[in-house]
């Protein structure tokens, strides 16, 4: 979140910023809501100045047995104006404070400006796109044959858009997210957590989802609470209301948990299969760390995720993206996409995100400084470390045999027990 303060300062820094991000928010109506509250509180310690020195006075007149009656029919019509200004300041705050909430973060000044997909800038790719000389399945059609998902018995426990794995199908699933967990804690340094999928209004405001994605989400109305998109959402409220300290900086943790999205306005688009689901597994990486590391911390985020692609010999591509495609909350964005042999197209596995100070200030996420003592807000971010059902999908395109059966890569066979899904 930004400040008031902050807003008045850098008016056409935020400008430049929500044209790019292009969203639409009247920083006129905002900054006008904040001149009258400015006033109203000016007005009201006016008042409460006034009402406390003529108490001392009513006070004194009382100790010598004089008469203050005048005095006290003054104050109480003073009290009764400094109440009137309360509560219009009151309602200006509450107003002002569901604006703000609409406020996206600004830019990193590297993030290229654009719309997607054309401006997304290609900053590096690895591995080669597979060619064999036997036409290739798509991965809905190897899932069928094999009986690794069944779409049409999950639609009728919760609809459509929810995969069930089945069979080695589950049990590939399952061995994906252990791998990517043992490979984050073991090779990287992450802390393991498994957090509930069940988040407060509170939680899920400090990272952005709400107020303005609400529509993307599912939301328990009986207990005012919200399944989670990711979980980025539980793992960064971890510290919520709490002064860490500089040493305990970078911490890093590693989450497993199931996603569940709506996909509000996306009905029609990469349905088939795996492509676009309400409810998948990912396996998530948050950091927090101290300002000026940020951006290195965020290139490490970026390289931790990509060595599981890396360790699949899957070949994809890292994206910077562009203005007009970056998340709400984030200053800086990268995208991993693996490269779908049977889709023949990449497919984003990982976003990797720096939100700068944003969730932070909305959370109460702070440190106190070795330096001189002073407590900042903590810069936080995240990475998927992967998403599985479009990992999945590449997986088992990049594997197929000739004969329809899958070959498993060497790291996941200890986690499968067989070097081979037929």
């Amino acid at each position: 979140m930004l400040s008031l303060q902050f807003i008045r300062d850098n008016y056409k820094i935020l400008e430049q910023t929500l044209n790019a991000k292009n969203v639409k928010i009247d920083l006129n109506k905002i900054l006008n809501l904040d001149a009258q509250r400015r006033e109203l509180i000016k007005e009201a310690d006016t008042l409460k100045a006034q009402r406390n020195r003529v108490s001392q006075e009513i006070s004194e007149k009382k100790k010598n047995k004089q008469s203050a009656e005048n005095d006290i029919k003054n104050m109480r019509l003073v009290s009764e104006s400094i109440k009137t200004l309360d509560n219009k300041l009151k309602n200006i705050v509450n107003d002002l404070d569901e604006l703000l909430l609409y406020i996206p973060n600004l830019l990193h000044n590297s993030v290229p400006i654009g719309s997607p997909p054309e401006d997304n800038l290609v900053i590096r790719e690895w591995g080669e796109k597979i060619s064999r000389d036997y036409k290739l399945k798509d991965h809905v059609e190897i899932c069928d044959n094999l009986e690794l998902t069944d779409f049409q018995r999950a639609a009728k426990m919760s609809g459509s858009a929810f995969p069930l794995y089945t069979k080695l199908g589950a049990k590939l699933e399952r061995s994906l997210i252990n791998y990517m967990l043992d490979f984050h804690i073991e090779k990287h340094g992450y802390s393991e957590l498994m957090p509930p999928f069940l988040t407060t209004r509170a939680a899920t405001t400090t990272t952005g989802q709400l107020p303005k994605l609400k529509d993307d989400m599912y939301y328990i109305e009986s207990d005012d609470l919200f399944c989670i998109p990711t979980a980025e959402v539980p793992v960064t409220n971890l510290y919520a209301n709490e002064v860490l300290k500089e040493e305990e900086l970078p911490l890093k943790h590693v989450a497993y948990s199931a996603c569940f999205r709506r996909e509000a306005g996306s009905y029609g688009k990469d349905t088939r299969g795996l492509l676009r689901v309400h409810q998948f597994n990912k396996v998530e990486m948050v950091k927090f760390v101290a300002p000026e590391n940020s951006y290195e911390e965020l290139e490490k985020l970026t390289i931790d995720a990509e060595e599981i692609l890396k360790s699949l010999n899957l070949h994809y591509r890292v994206l910077a993206l562009c203005s007009g495609d970056i998340s709400f909350a984030a200053a800086k964005c990268y995208d991993l996409e693996v490269w779908s042999p049977g889709e023949k197209k990449y497919l984003e596995v990982s976003s990797c995100s720096n939100f700068e100070s944003f969730q932070a200030r909305r959370g109460s996420i702070k440190y106190r400084s070795n330096v001189d003592q002073k407590v900042r807000h903590v810069h936080t971010l995240n990475g998927s470390g992967l998403a599985t059902p479009r990992l999945m999908i590449a997986l088992l395109e990049t594997y197929q045999n000739e004969d329809g059966s899958i070959s498993i890569p060497k790291p996941l066979q200890p986690y499968m027990g067989t070097n081979l899904i037929k």
